[in-house]
């Protein structure tokens, strides 16, 4: 009888078509139309290719399909697309020591004791998270003090923002690192009470050090890393990602997923540098490949450092570090060549600016070069987290889009009030001021900077306060922006930042079918409730790629 029942099913099985469409009955559906309006519907029907054939609303006729999905009154929203991200560091840093639990020097110390202990057979004890911010340690951490959780081979760890590391001993001595050793043009490596002594901190550039002396991954090593990094991304609603720094070994990572059949996030990549670029691509950006589901789209350039390692670059130094303006990472002149030689090949730039004179650099060389390529480049700049008031109108100016991440407002604020005083934050995460001004606004999360969690996101977005509910009201209040505003930041004009616009980011006809089934209406919830949210089904193409069941 078993047997006749399984060879029943095996039948039916095979006789199912290997294309077929579907109808996604009873949701709560929203979405953005053609003109950026919320749109409500109750139906989706999905093609044979994965794309979007019907959108249906309340009393319209369902039409007959191969299959229909039940869907019990859920919220469906398009899905999510973190517009600035690092797959394979998302990826890595499920694989290795993450520390961004972590509150005290001592707790962390404790951490990576315990993963040293039970990871014996790793030559390298590597990870990343640890903020001595967060650890009220008001000072980097030193080699000796990680020398005493782990001393019989080398550590190195990034700070959360990844534009510092920090080593122990062994590590110093793997990468040939003595008092004589010089810091390249847009590092520091910081020293100790003596002045000459490397405490065992690398900050930006000098990470460079480092990086040449740890073994590189293995091409299975990154597969794995990939494999882990499309699961938590999918977990959390996230069907796309601008990819941030792509090298060619991450790049042929995604081509062999693809080439199996198992690549299910839609990446578009931003090269780790001009020639990168060219390495992967040739001398154009490259078609959209798997079905809209990778494109090199452009480059990644790194004009400055981070607040926390006060590696931004700022107009005036640190208020908490007299002298110290950060780490210009490029010379005017140097910046100007990329840009250029980006533009001549259709390349999108994507410069990372986080201190108000980065900003204010980035945004002077765009202006000036942007008139002699009317090519649609969409200029974007990354963070863009400090910014002189007046430089903010910049933004409207030759269709510049302000990538940023609204996780970092909440995660830097006060921080930020220490580095840069209260009268120097009048254009920090000015992202009300930046719509209203005209400028393109989009959002991600910078991860593994901060969590994946795009909901997590949205709920800053319309409050400015963190998951404590603090500041009370928020913080600069009047930069808040709607929840339509913020949910587009995360969808539609994410898609539109990565030339991805009417192939998947809004519920539409003739679009992937991208989205997720979540408990909450992201539009009439709660903010606590929004930041609550449970993602219960992530679909790409039409194809479930995540189950909360």
């Amino acid at each position: 009888m078993k047997f006749k029942i399984v060879a029943a099913l095996l039948a039916t099985a095979f006789a199912m078509p290997a294309s077929a469409d579907v109808l996604i009955d009873n949701v709560t559906g929203i979405t953005m139309d053609e003109e950026g309006q919320v749109k409500r519907f109750e139906a989706l029907v999905i093609d044979d290719d994965g794309r979007i054939a019907q959108i249906l609303s309340r009393g319209q006729e369902r039409p007959r399909t191969d299959y229909r999905e039940e869907g019990e009154g859920r919220v469906m929203i398009p899905g999510m697309i973190d517009a600035h991200a690092h797959v394979m560091g998302l990826g890595f840093g499920a694989l290795t020591l993450d520390l961004s639990d972590t509150n005290s020097l001592e707790e962390a110390l404790q951490k990576i004791r315990v993963f040293a202990a039970e990871n014996e057979a790793r030559p390298w004890i590597l990870g990343r998270g640890w903020n001595q911010e967060k650890w009220g340690l008001g000072r980097f951490p030193t080699a000796a003090e990680l020398d005493s959780a782990v001393s019989d081979r080398p550590v190195y760890l990034q700070r959360v923002d990844g534009h510092a590391g920090w080593a122990n001993t062994l590590a110093l001595q793997a990468a040939g690192i003595t008092d004589s050793t010089k810091a390249p043009s847009g590092g520091r490596i910081e020293k100790l009470s003596d002045g000459k002594t490397p405490s065992g901190i690398f900050v930006d550039a000098a990470e460079e050090l480092m990086n040449a002396a740890i073994p590189a991954p293995r091409p299975n090593e990154r597969d794995l890393a990939f494999v882990e990094a499309q699961k938590v991304l999918h977990r959390h609603g996230i069907t796309a990602v601008a990819d941030m720094g792509t090298t060619i070994e991450d790049w042929q990572a995604y081509r062999r997923a693809g080439d199996k059949g198992s690549l299910t996030l839609r990446i578009m990549s931003y090269a780790a540098g001009i020639d990168e670029a060219t390495l992967i691509a040739g001398a154009n950006p490259s078609p959209w490949l798997y079905n809209d589901k990778l494109r090199l789209n452009g480059v990644k350039l790194y004009l400055d450092g981070a607040l926390g390692s006060r590696g931004a670059w700022l107009k005036a130094p640190y208020a908490d570090d007299p002298g110290n303006t950060g780490l210009p990472l490029m010379a005017p002149a140097q910046l100007r060549n990329i840009l250029v030689r980006s533009a001549q090949g259709g390349f999108q730039p994507a410069v990372h600016a986080i201190g108000d004179a980065a900003n204010a650099e980035a945004l002077n060389a765009i202006t000036e070069i942007a008139d002699s390529f009317p090519q649609d480049l969409r200029w974007r700049i990354e963070h863009a987290q400090i910014v002189d008031p007046t430089d903010l109108q910049k933004f409207a100016q030759d269709g510049i889009i302000a990538s940023m991440q609204p996780v970092h407002q909440t995660s830097d604020m006060f921080m930020a009030e220490a580095r840069m005083g209260e009268n120097r934050l009048q254009g920090a995460y000015a992202w009300n001021t930046i719509l209203g001004l005209g400028g393109r606004l989009v959002f991600g999360s910078d991860a593994p900077v901060e969590s994946p969690d795009p909901f997590a996101g949205l709920a800053v977005a319309i409050t400015r306060s963190n998951a404590a509910g603090e500041p009370f009201g928020g913080w600069r209040p009047t930069e808040r922006v709607t929840r339509e505003q913020a949910l587009a930041g995360f969808t539609s004009e994410a898609a539109y930042a990565g030339f991805a616009e009417g192939r998947f980011g809004r519920l539409l006809p003739g679009e992937r079918a991208d989205f997720v089934l979540i408990n909450t209406d992201p539009l009439l919830a709660a903010p606590e409730e929004i930041r609550s949210t449970k993602v219960l089904e992530t679909w790409v193409g039409g194809r479930k790629v995540y189950d909360a069941d």
